[in-house]
């Protein structure tokens, strides 16, 4: 909190502004606006002759028909001579407060705005003047910059100042000074303090209601305590967060907020918004709307971000929908709940979507022994929403609802997919850490009829037609993925630290919807599918440790000139190569955004002499490589932001790579990485000449 008082201290005494500055607190409700806007009130309301103070603006207005009327009335009171003719029309104040806001240097807080109609009547839109300091506290981000002041051609200066909550230290402190009168806990306090300060995550309102609630209480009256508000929260805690969840302008964003409450905090944003995309949920302006009223964040790598207590009173709405009977729910998270629901198979059609992980049962017994019959899933026809990890199956896969759009099984127990598993609809498949040895299956779009593809679907086929992301990571088993010509839709294809997998199948190239590949340490992969290079779509390319510093073609006759084909691309190698030296070719999209090569072995030849084809290029990870340095085609690269190497000494070698005109203007760019396995003798190659017609572009 101290930081947030300098901070707002700096700017009060900031004098710069020719047009009045406005600053808006922002932050979850009972995060301390309020309490941080009083007190930076009271320090500095004495340098200004001209000042007001507006406390609990959003209740008072809720709270009576006259409500916004009072308030312009207490506004003008404050700042102008007091009249006493009674007005009933608030326009008529809010003409005198605007008059007086252009004229002289005001100091306002305003605290607790929730509508544009209560910063309109209490600003208007005549504008301040200069060094006026405007304070204003809210759940909503998009009110301040969308009242009638900013739609003139001269704008206040406007900043943003969120509040995140107090740090542990001071967490602490506020719970000991209100539960045991002491900054410190006492002895016998000190663990279950860290119990309380750590479920309050740093809520100031929180710590201060739990804190006296447990004031004189002993240490086990507060284990009990801290137990049961996991199944039970405080009302007036609630109340206050609930409060921006009741401001939601559609059941749209509600439903969001619920969905990410229960299943995707934690999950990349891309990922959920194409699931939940999937499940009519309009997720551009929902996500939107629920950063605006504090109850989401976007964190580092594009993580959802909740805090707990909001998280905690999204799921408390949704158990609220039936607190006796889970099965009721229309969201089941709680492991215990759904293992209960699915074990007596009192599953219902309101469920739209269940998560059981058997590995966070408190059963010890029960994580080994539990097994899903799977006609227990039957009845659960609106589900659309399942993860089911580690997880033992009996019965027929034919009973898993035909409306799932995120399928999550990790850990799944059996060697392929089963052919009667209905995943017409799937949007999202992940299979990560199970035992599949191979990916590729085929069936009509009637479920019934299916069959197992060794590497392509026939034409009256489709294979998961609706799938977008598909992740196989940590398959140790898996060792080969193939029948892409059956995934059209395919945006997202992850298969991480599959240490088995030898081949991606060529049939990549047939998914022309794909933005994303991470095949990071898979570094048994015998060939990379050199059509990946036609795809026009691709921005991330991950290849971390997969090895490809070693060699991936074989030289069959390194005395002569010869042309080595790989695939589609031609390359032809005019004098002669040292048997020590090997060579790998990989084509990449000329689409690419990032770039990531880490721990591959690649040297400073296996750098490319011309990289211009890959203009798109604003990522470039080469970290974990032997690289002496780093050729200026690498820094060249006109939009390149980010690059990150590790620059080892070593010998510098030579060499000369001429490249045709006609091929760095192609989408299509190959990399010829080069890696010296032996001692390098000192014959070097001369040419390497990539023409444009040896290429099927």
């Amino acid at each position: 909190m101290e930081e947030s008082i300098d901070f707002v201290t700096s700017w009060l005494r900031d004098g710069s502004s020719n047009t009045g500055d406005i600053l808006t607190i922002l932050g979850m409700g009972g995060i301390g606006k309020t309490s941080l806007a009083k007190y930076v009130y009271g320090l500095h309301f004495r340098e200004f002759d001209t000042r007001s103070y507006i406390e609990d603006i959003g209740r008072r207005c809720a709270g009576k028909y006259n409500g916004l009327l009072d308030l312009t009335k207490q506004l003008c009171d404050d700042i102008s001579k007091r009249s006493l003719i009674q007005v009933y029309d608030v326009s008529v104040y809010t003409s005198k407060i605007e008059n007086v806001l252009a004229n002289k240097k005001v100091f306002l807080v305003l605290d607790d705005i929730n509508s544009l109609d209560q910063l309109d009547a209490l600003l208007g839109n005549k504008g301040f003047h200069p060094q006026s300091k405007i304070i204003i506290t809210s759940r909503n981000a998009w009110l301040t910059k969308s009242c009638a002041l900013f739609k003139k051609e001269v704008v206040p200066r406007h900043e943003e100042h969120w509040l995140q909550g107090l740090d542990k230290a001071h967490s602490l402190q506020l719970l000991c000074f209100h539960a045991l009168k002491s900054k410190d806990p006492k002895p016998g306090y000190e663990i279950v303090s860290e119990k309380f300060m750590k479920y309050c995550s740093g809520h100031p309102l929180t710590l201060e209601v739990l804190g006296k609630s447990l004031h004189k209480r002993d240490a086990a009256y507060w284990e009990e305590c801290i137990e049961g508000l996991g199944k039970e929260n405080d009302s007036r805690i609630m109340d206050v967060l609930k409060m921006s969840y009741d401001s939601l302008p559609s059941r749209n964003d509600k439903e969001l907020f619920k969905h990410i409450a229960c299943f995707f905090v934690g999950m990349d944003r891309d990922f959920c918004d194409t699931i939940l995309k999937a499940c009519d949920i309009k997720t551009s302006s929902g996500i939107t709307n629920l950063i605006d009223r504090c109850l989401l964040s976007i964190g580092w790598n594009n993580k959802l971000v909740m805090h707990q207590l909001l998280q905690e009173m999204g799921r408390f709405i949704v158990r609220e929908e039936s607190l006796d009977k889970p099965s009721e729910q229309s969201r089941l998270w709680c492991h215990e709940d759904s293992s209960r629901v699915l074990k007596q198979k009192k599953g219902t059609e309101n469920t739209r979507g269940l998560t059981l992980d058997t590995r966070m049962l408190k059963n010890k017994r029960l994580r080994k022994t539990f097994e899903l019959e799977l006609d227990a899933l039957s009845t659960m026809d609106s589900l659309m929403l399942l993860q089911l990890n580690y997880v033992k199956f009996n019965g027929s896969y034919e009973n898993f609802p035909e409306e799932l759009r995120w399928l999550c099984m990790h850990g799944f127990p059996l060697k392929s997919i089963p052919s009667d598993l209905p995943m017409q609809n799937l949007v999202a498949l992940d299979m990560s850490d199970s035992k599949i040895k191979s990916f590729g299956m085929c069936y009509k779009e009637r479920p019934l009829k299916r069959q197992k593809l060794n590497g392509s679907c026939s034409k009256d086929k489709i294979l998961l037609g609706s799938l977008k992301i598909l992740n196989l990571s940590f398959c140790k088993e898996l060792h080969s993925i193939c029948g892409f010509d059956g995934l059209p839709a395919l945006e997202r294809l992850i298969a991480t630290n599959c240490s088995g997998l030898l081949e991606v199948c060529e049939s990549i190239e047939q998914c022309d919807e794909l933005v994303f590949v991470d095949l990071s340490y898979c570094n048994k992969l015998d060939k990379l599918p050199q059509t990946i290079g036609m795809l026009k779509k691709v921005e991330e390319l991950f290849l971390d440790g997969c090895n490809l510093g070693q060699s991936r073609l074989e030289i069959r006759d390194t005395d002569y000139p010869e042309k080595l084909k790989a695939n589609h691309t031609g390359i032809t190698v005019m004098k002669p190569i040292p048997t020590d030296l090997k060579l790998f070719t990989i084509s990449l999209p000329g689409s690419l955004v990032r770039l990531s090569l880490k721990n591959n072995n690649l040297s400073t030849e296996s750098i490319p002499m011309d990289l211009s084809c890959l203009s798109m290029l604003e990522e470039l990870y080469l970290d974990g490589n032997p690289i002496v340095f780093l050729p200026d085609c690498v820094r060249n690269l006109p939009r390149l932001e980010i690059l990150r190497s590790d620059i080892a000494g070593g010998t510098t070698y030579k060499r000369h790579v001429s490249f045709s005109s006609n091929i760095l203007t192609s989408s299509l760019c190959v990399l010829c990485f080069t890696c010296y396995l032996v001692s390098v003798s000192q014959e070097f190659i001369h040419f390497i000449d990539l023409h444009h017609k040896s290429l099927i572009l």
